[in-house]
């Protein structure tokens, strides 16, 4: 069973017909294994205390349990789900499953008896020939034979031999068909019995009706891909490699099948980013390809979407896109205002004035104007233009940030770049509102230079003192359900 752990928050949004409940927050850990999705599964801490059902939907296999109550007074529940596979476990399919797997061993009995019967028939009709030509000669005999003709009479008669051998075979198919005949007896009757027990749904009916629940479970799964995040695991330090400063990251567009990394050391006037194949190939430093830049890039801001390279050209607020495969850079454009150089970097300098980033919903940059008096400005760029379709003014100055990242279209920035760090402020783009947070993080090697959010794996990737490191997250998601009044 999925289990998903939610808090009450007092209002819905429909999700399930017939469906209703009022604690609509979850919490999730997202899965970790080496291949996409890279980072292992933290489960959640259960509340040990009493049970009790508070929804319960036969139908869609839905329940929801109350457990306990936080401190703060809200109510703590856990809806659980069942598998997608459920209904290939339930009794009655499977009794079909092997039903269908009995008509397809009579279907291929009956193959294999019709070629058997096929050959026979032709070697008996071949036998009658000969027989009927044997009977002519001795009816023609005049009494006696000759040595020669008794030969070959005899030798003739030899053939016929085998003939014996057929015939039993031909009665132990007899026995065959008989047998088969009482399966497909058996067959129709098992067939009838799960039609009544099932009522008037066919088989493909059911089965459209399973496929149907499938597709409304992974629009359920889709519903749950945004939420708040609550927390940041411990670090899972994948390599150590390079200087103090860099870069690493994945393609966050790239299909599941898809594990390349990318690999950028420094953050100042390099050209050179490395490709390796595999996450495996990039922990053993092997399979790796080398990518020279037509220009060189500046800060640890930059970001692969789509098959491309995102970066901050070096002494300017130009945004390169280079496209790897075709190794050539196919747009750039400066950011309006954007301060560069060092002008407006995050605590720990580095050129670090502008940022990139992608979420679930697209293209971000982060950075600073004079206009915006060194507070950041988080703009949605075009991937394809790089022009800016939306712009918004934090409020939060840029220094005092240690970095930031993007989950969800909400802003997330960290107090520091040192030893306890933790995430400060969020700011979100759809309210155009922000709050203090306080989610601490370990930083477990005390200088991050690079702090980027992939909304494929759902981790924070992170560079901290020529380290490459991973971060669980846990969001909190609205799963609240329709049919309340």
């Amino acid at each position: 069973m999925q289990e998903m752990w939610v808090r009450s928050l007092g209002w819905e949004d429909p999700l399930e017909e017939g469906m209703t409940t009022h604690c609509s927050i979850l919490a999730w850990r997202i899965p970790w294994t080496e291949e996409p999705g890279w980072l292992q599964s933290i489960r959640l801490h259960r509340v040990r205390q009493h049970t009790q059902t508070l929804f319960q939907s036969p139908e869609e296999g839905w329940q929801l349990y109350t457990s306990a109550q936080a401190p703060d007074g809200k109510c703590i529940c856990t809806a659980v789900i069942p598998a997608q596979s459920t209904c290939s476990r339930d009794g009655r399919s499977r009794e079909l499953r092997q039903l269908m797997e009995k008509v397809q061993n009579v279907s291929q009995s009956m193959e294999v008896l019709e070629l058997r019967t096929y050959r026979d028939l032709q070697y008996v009709r071949s036998m009658e020939t000969l027989m009927r030509s044997l009977d002519a000669r001795l009816r023609a005999a005049d009494g006696s034979l000759s040595a020669k003709s008794f030969q070959e009479l005899k030798d003739r008669m030899t053939e016929l031999l085998p003939l014996s051998s057929v015939l039993e075979q031909y009665k132990a198919d007899t026995r065959t068909i008989v047998h088969l005949r009482e399966e497909v007896r058996n067959l129709s009757g098992s067939l009838a019995t799960i039609q009544e027990e099932m009522g008037a749904y066919g088989y493909e009916d059911l089965q459209q009706r399973v496929m149907a629940l499938e597709a409304r479970l992974h629009a359920c799964a889709q519903k749950l891909g945004c939420g708040k995040l609550t927390g940041v695991s411990n670090p899972i330090t994948i390599r150590a490699m390079g200087s103090r400063f860099g870069s690493w990251m994945t393609d966050t567009m790239a299909p599941s099948a898809d594990s390349r990394v990318w690999y950028m050391d420094g953050y100042y006037k390099g050209r050179r980013v490395l490709e390796f194949r595999t996450l495996g190939d990039f922990i053993k430093g092997q399979n790796f390809i080398q990518h020279l830049l037509p220009q060189p890039w500046a800060g640890t801001g930059h970001v692969v979407y789509n098959g491309s390279l995102f970066y901050n050209k070096y002494q300017s607020n130009v945004v390169v896109k280079y496209h790897f495969r075709s190794r050539s850079v196919l747009v750039q454009r400066s950011l309006p205002g954007a301060g560069y150089n060092n002008t407006f970097p995050y605590s720990w300098g580095g050129f670090s004035d502008m940022d990139f980033m992608v979420d679930e919903s697209g293209l971000w940059a982060v950075y600073t104007t004079n206009q915006n008096a060194g507070n950041i400005v988080v703009s949605r760029l075009d991937p394809h233009t790089l022009e800016v379709v939306r712009s918004w003014d934090t409020g939060y100055p840029k220094r005092s940030a240690g970095e930031a990242f993007m989950i969800c279209g909400v802003l997330y920035v960290t107090n520091s770049h040192l030893a306890g760090a933790k995430v400060y402020f969020a700011y979100f783009t759809n309210t155009s509102s922000y709050e203090y947070t306080d989610v601490p993080f370990h930083n477990q090697y005390s200088h991050i230079s690079m702090l980027d959010y992939n909304p494929r794996e759902r981790a924070l990737y992170t560079w901290n003192n020529g380290h490459q490191v991973l971060y669980n997250v846990t969001l909190f998601h609205v799963i609240s359900t329709a049919g309340d009044p």
